[in-house]
């Protein structure tokens, strides 16, 4: 039953002045910054940086693009990745959101990953106070969001934007809560604020699962509303937070409608072939396309998207992190069953550690993993105690959250939910990795569990005043009897019955690994390379056991200190500050297995970007523009995009056209196409053992002989009638004498061609503008050694705007006349001018709210009485 929060009937207190009630809070900011810089004291004090491999591949992939904003402009395309293609979704700043100021304010100017860490500790924080918890109790709830392993993992991989997105995260969550229960304009300005700053966060898929989670809020309060015959205050407020979603949206709509544009022609867009790729025996099969999931419809193919399912039995990780053995490469004791079986197998003792630090100890079902979704032995615990002690909304709502959640992180382990999630729920198969959706989890679980410490330490014999509560009315109305004796009873069996769940939990996840055979996929190659299985076998079941026991304690522990505390032992100040304690020890600690001091390394060594003497050879090439293929995994690396503009790249979200082309054609050996991109040099990588003694063929350079240049005259057009048969048009054709247009999209009346002695040279080059000086001696047709993307690219001869084709399934054409020409290729997107001038607009009108928010905040007494709802 909600109950409508009014003034006291008494006297109200005399208000503090400002200063006092901001200096807690203020500390509270302190305290959060020095948790932050010590996690990261290699870089704020060592001068290190941290070693993130998903961030030193972005470096490289727009290194062009920083190269050109450094000299004062800000280019839309790049040629140093896949041959071409947009920077949207690499790196592109958009003048008109002005909401970077706002981020730079909350960071306080502090290095990357620090401000991170930093960001999730405060926003966790203002959402626990927003909520009406003291503190030190929203310190403890933000320490519980903050340090969650998952937000650590992320960041020792280099996922910065998926962090930044899961910081920004609480925000809206108090937003949402505070719209609905307490103040609707204050809520509704937070909301705005806290939306717009995760979407500009550019991790969409992080907002997916955020919105899910509002979503179900929203289902919630529209069923009680229902029963409670509060319908038009429901439909009021869900308008106001609607509109305050525009405005956030609207300060990203630059990024936003730039990347739904791109969207449409990468990976995550409908494919235009109609036939699957046929078999080449010899070759890897190639990637599934997207869009080719059964359905007919756009989106990832579904193996592909669901290729990282979380195990059913793996969830037990929220409680015990090492139950499935942690992270894919794990660093074991020389001590360990592995270490010993590995010196009496006659590894040196000097080599014995480094050999021990990459173990194999994940026997989980996922395909590789740098670690856990582990929200915390305590949260998990505080969280069952929460499903027994809290307000039926708030229950029903972080309950269903999380249980979405964990379903739909299993992925293929339940297959019957989530391929009908896939097929029909609005955009959801546009994500990969659905593991990923554990994040819903993570915020869901530590916001219940600190609802339920908040709850217990404001219930006490002594009542409410004794225990330290505050006296804002929403906090009152979390009990209906702060001071009788039955209800503080009541606790103490409810705070032994989350132990016996929890810790019951913890012993069942201790018999079934008394049963496990500890083997994993990988050990079939570990056993054909001499490795000791039975001994890495024997050290999985070690890490379980101990993580088993380790989390038995730290439930206790909390679960004792919650009993002294009703048992009128301690203070609730020493209680919450104890639960805090133990939280940050049980949450830094597992931490530190995944990012702790062997990640971070001198600046120069992380950013890994050193020329190898081929780049040196192929750098001597002063040439404007020609392209390069390191056959050493050359569509997951970046490396040589730093250097060259490369045929490979590191990206998730390629040109779809481009994929197809490496699916069918590259990946089988097809060196015309690699001739028509104009691959000038081959990149052999070095093969053998290269360790002093031992003789090996080191990396080796291979000039392409055929690369047909950055445009060429070619003397036929071959006519064809869909994207199937221009793609397989590839397999034998010429390409320097002959290309290949899809008539039913291009139409064209000539198709023969003859103008000998006819000349063209690229003259100047820019990432996104390109000019050629031309000599026909008869009309003729130039194909453009440059991706095809229609949605920006025009053409101009001799300065007129003319229209231009696709051909080779990827590749710009256009017919010439004869004569002497000025040919100009330009970038020029109209959805980057628009969106700009959308997010300008938006931002000046966010900022206002927050003005007027705040000055609406500071005039209102310190208890806001008007509101519906109980936490």
């Amino acid at each position: 039953m909600s109950t409508v929060f009014s003034a006291p009937t008494a006297a109200a207190p005399v208000a503090a002045p400002l200063w006092r009630r901001a200096l807690p809070h203020l500390l509270a900011v302190l305290f959060f910054l020095v948790l932050a810089v010590l996690y990261f004291s290699p870089i704020v004090f060592g001068g290190k940086t941290l070693s993130q491999h998903d961030i030193v591949q972005f470096n490289g992939g727009a290194h062009e693009l920083q190269l050109a904003r450094a000299a004062g402009k800000e280019v839309l395309w790049t040629n140093s990745m896949f041959s071409g293609m947009p920077t949207y979704l690499i790196s592109t700043r958009f003048p008109g959101d002005l909401s970077v100021y706002l981020h730079s304010l909350f960071t306080l100017g502090l290095p990357a990953v620090v401000a991170n860490l930093f960001l999730a500790l405060l926003c966790g924080y203002i959402l626990f106070v927003a909520l009406g918890l003291t503190p030190l109790v929203s310190g403890v709830g933000a320490v519980a969001l903050g340090f969650t392993s998952y937000n650590i993992v992320i960041l020792a991989a280099g996922h910065n934007t998926k962090s930044l997105a899961l910081a920004y995260a609480p925000l809206v969550l108090a937003g949402l809560i505070v719209a609905f229960r307490r103040n609707r304009w204050l809520g509704t300005a937070l909301f705005a604020l806290g939306l717009a700053m995760n979407v500009r966060s550019n991790h969409l898929q992080i907002t997916y699962y955020l919105l899910l989670l509002v979503l179900v809020f929203g289902i919630v309060e529209l069923i009680f509303a229902f029963r409670e015959k509060r319908l038009a205050d429901f439909m009021g407020r869900s308008v106001l937070l609607g509109l305050a979603a525009l405005l956030a949206v609207g300060v990203s709509f630059g990024r936003l409608y730039t990347t739904a544009e791109y969207g449409k022609y990468s990976i995550r867009g409908r494919s235009e072939l109609k036939t699957p790729a046929p078999a080449d025996p010899g070759q890897p099969a190639p990637a599934a396309a997207a869009g080719d999931d059964g359905t007919g419809g756009s989106g990832l193919d579904r193996d592909y998207a669901f290729s990282y399912s979380y195990g059913i039995g793996e969830t037990i990780t929220l409680l015990i992190p090492n139950f499935y053995g942690g992270a894919s490469q794990m660093k074991l004791s020389d001590n360990s069953a592995t270490g010993k079986a590995l010196s009496a197998l006659g590894v040196p003792p000097v080599q014995l550690s480094d050999y021990l630090a990459h173990m194999p100890t994940y026997w989980g079902d996922q395909p590789i993993t740098s670690g856990p979704v582990y929200v915390g032995a305590i949260v998990c615990f505080l969280f069952v105690l929460g499903l027994l002690v809290a307000d039926r909304r708030t229950r029903a709502w972080l309950a269903a959250g999380t249980l979405l959640s964990i379903i739909l992180a299993w992925g293929k382990n339940f297959e019957t939910f989530n391929y009908l999630m896939f097929d029909y729920f609005p955009g959801y198969n546009k994500f990969r990795a659905v593991s990923m959706a554990l994040v819903i989890a993570q915020l869901a679980m530590p916001l219940l569990a600190v609802l339920a410490l908040g709850r217990v330490l404001r219930n006490r014999a002594a009542g409410p005043a004794a225990a330290g509560a505050s006296t804002h009315p929403s906090l009152a109305a979390l009990s209906a009897k702060t001071a009788d004796a039955p209800e503080t009873a009541d606790l103490k069996r409810k705070v032994l019955l989350a132990l016996a769940i929890t810790g019951g939990l913890c012993v069942l996840a201790f018999l079934i690994g008394l049963g496990a055979d500890f083997s994993a996929p990988i050990d079939a190659q570990l056993q054909q390379q001499g490795f000791p299985l039975d001994a890495i076998r024997q050290d999985r079941a070690s890490l379980l056991r101990s993580d088993v026991l380790r989390s038995i304690v730290f439930i206790a522990l909390a679960a004792g200190t919650l009993w002294f505390y009703l048992q009128r032992k301690l203070s609730a100040g020493a209680a919450a500050a104890l639960v805090g304690v133990l939280t940050l020890v049980d949450l830094w600690g597992v931490d530190k297995r995944y990012l702790n001091d062997d990640n971070f390394q001198t600046e120069t060594v992380a950013q890994g970007f050193v020329p190898s003497a081929a780049d040196q050879q192929i750098l001597q090439d002063k040439d404007l523009s020609y392209r390069v293929l390191n056959l050493a995994n050359p569509f997951n690396e970046a490396q040589t995009s730093y250097f060259h503009k490369s045929i490979g790249g590191y990206h998730g979200a390629k040109l779809r056209r481009y994929q197809e082309l490496i699916e069918r054609q590259i990946s089988r050996n097809n060196l015309q196409v690699l001739n028509m991109l104009n691959t000038r040099y081959i990149i052999q990588p070095a093969q053998g053992p290269q360790q002093e003694g031992q003789q090996g063929t080191p990396e080796q350079v291979q000039r392409n002989p055929g690369a047909l240049g950055n445009a060429w005259f070619v003397n036929e057009v071959q006519k064809v009638q869909n994207p199937d048969q221009e793609i397989n048009a590839l397999t034998n054709l010429n390409p320097a004498t002959t290309a290949v247009v899809d008539a039913s999209k291009f139409p064209l009346s000539k198709t023969s061609y003859s103008a000998p002695g006819s000349t063209i040279v690229l003259t100047k080059y820019e990432p996104d503008a390109l000019t050629y000086r031309a000599t026909a001696t008869a009309d003729a047709f130039v194909v453009f050694s440059e991706i095809y993307y229609a949605d920006g690219w025009n053409a101009y001869v001799d300065g007129k705007k003319v229209p231009y084709v696709r051909a080779n399934y990827v590749l710009r054409a256009l017919p010439l006349p004869a004569g002497s020409h000025t040919i100009e290729f330009k970038f020029e997107p109209t959805e980057y001018a628009i969106g700009n001038t959308v997010s300008l607009v938006s931002s000046v009108l966010l900022i206002l709210a927050l003005v007027g928010a705040v000055v609406y905040a500071v005039r209102q007494k310190p208890a806001l009485a008007e509101g519906a709802g109980a936490f």
